[in-house]
């Protein structure tokens, strides 16, 4: 067995939320090593096919900026995205289109250039405590096991792997039944005639979430909610055979290449194995289904063709901790404040029915925001971890608003941070000086 070095702090997951908390930390002093089960970084947008990111504003405030938006910029720079661009659906204010292999390239750059240790291919597998505080963790790769020290561990995993090793609370899915959001297998489809689908929703608003001529008109990346008559026919005749009552697809950085978001794998939970691998075979089959409805049925897809599935299935919503404040639904749609506000976010309460076909949003008030604690990044559990992205201590419904990529990239950059003065001060993280953290989250940029 291998014994790497005594590290500050140690990110477990290297998805977007992680990526952001090892630049943070390492920006702030800290040696940082982040473990990553594939050969790259950038979690869901880049392994589950997801985009675009969606949303960094509320209303028309950007209410999540810093590492975020720096990664956006760096995008730019290199014609990997074209920045944020409005939502012709109508749902939020912007939506972000990207390059998956530039937000690759762009993420590895930044953890290199921040002076982040990487390790690929390497999986969580053990931990051990010494009462309240991780003592070591142990992953496996290619060269065996590893056993590795940490002042402070950061848990990225998005399902609350490390977290529940050590013996966290959590909550699954929603109370009644632990039933979560579906999975779904994303489909990229290319050689889309994006000039005739704008032409048929002007022509048929009524088919359509929302209809803006003009937005239409000059969108820089089209995003598409509807074709409902023609979805609902389809499934009547068979040839649409999961639960689902919207076309939805957006434009990727790439004019004429779409991601079409559809696909629903229900009743699955993302974290037991076989549910895992049964709903990565049905998501496939769902996949090609929808493919070919697309090309048969939604005027512009005449001449499309399959560019990718996944590759792996994207899973909403798994394990959440219970961390020292369980964020609520009403928190998010009160606009309730909090002292200890280390992010915000703007995306409303977006539920995709664990069971059915519908989708059940609660509203923010127009243009407005919410707080999300550092108490819900922390269980008093454990005195030395931290946990960041869709895996923070909230609700099933409040989960449905904070799993999005903008938010917990900004829980990230909070976690990050926080870990490396923990680090520097040899403290619990429950006792890291919240005005102190949240002054030097202001000092780099982060917006709360």
């Amino acid at each position: 067995m291998m014994i790497v070095k005594l590290y500050d702090v140690v990110v477990v997951g290297g998805g977007v939320s992680g990526t952001v908390a090892a630049i943070a930390s390492a920006r702030n002093g800290a040696q940082t090593l982040l473990i990553e089960r594939y050969g790259f970084p950038g979690g869901s947008l880049t392994n589950m096919g997801v985009g675009p990111i969606m949303t960094f504003h509320a209303g028309d405030r950007q209410v999540v900026r810093g590492i975020p938006q720096e990664i956006v910029d760096n995008l730019v720079k290199i014609g990997g995205s074209p920045g944020h661009v409005i939502d012709t659906t109508g749902f939020v204010s912007t939506v972000t289109p990207f390059d998956v292999e530039m937000m690759k390239y762009v993420l590895e750059k930044m953890l290199i250039n921040s002076g982040v240790e990487i390790l690929y291919h390497s999986f969580l597998s053990s931990v051990e405590m010494d009462g309240s505080k991780i003592k070591s963790i142990k992953i496996v790769n290619k060269s065996g096991e590893m056993t590795i020290k940490s002042k402070i561990y950061i848990d990225s995993t998005g399902d609350a792997d490390l977290a529940v090793r050590c013996g966290v609370d959590y909550l699954l899915g929603r109370p009644k039944d632990n039933l979560t959001q579906p999975m779904t297998m994303n489909v990229r489809i290319g050689n889309v005639d994006i000039q005739k689908i704008k032409e048929y929703m002007i022509n048929n608003p009524t088919e359509f979430r929302m209809v803006d001529k003009e937005k239409i008109i000059k969108a820089k990346r089209l995003s598409v909610n509807g074709f409902y008559s023609i979805l609902k026919e389809a499934r009547k005749k068979g040839e649409i055979n999961f639960e689902r009552d919207m076309v939805l697809f957006f434009e990727t950085n790439t004019p004429g290449e779409v991601i079409v978001n559809m696909t629903r794998v229900q009743r699955l939970n993302g974290t037991d194995i076989k549910d895992l691998t049964k709903g990565e075979i049905i998501g496939r089959n769902q996949a090609i289904e929808l493919f070919n409805f697309m090309k048969k049925r939604i005027p512009g897809f005449e001449n499309s063709i399959l560019i990718s599935t996944g590759p792996q299935i994207g899973v909403r919503e798994t394990r959440k901790i219970i961390g020292e404040y369980i964020l609520t639904a009403e928190d998010l749609v009160s606009n309730k404040r909090f002292d200890d506000c280390i992010a915000k976010g703007g995306y409303p309460v977006d539920i995709h029915s664990p069971e059915g076909e519908g989708v059940v949003y609660m509203k923010l008030k127009k243009g407005s925001d919410y707080d999300i604690p550092y108490r819900s990044l922390y269980s008093k559990k454990v005195d030395n971890l931290l946990v960041s992205g869709r895996c923070i201590s909230s609700t099933h419904e409040a989960n449905a608003a904070i799993r999005v990529s903008p938010i917990a990239m900004a829980t990230g950059q909070a976690a990050g941070t926080a870990a490396a003065i923990a680090a520097k001060e040899n403290a619990k993280v429950s006792n890291v000086d919240v005005k102190v953290l949240r002054n030097v989250l202001l000092e780099q940029g982060a917006y709360i």
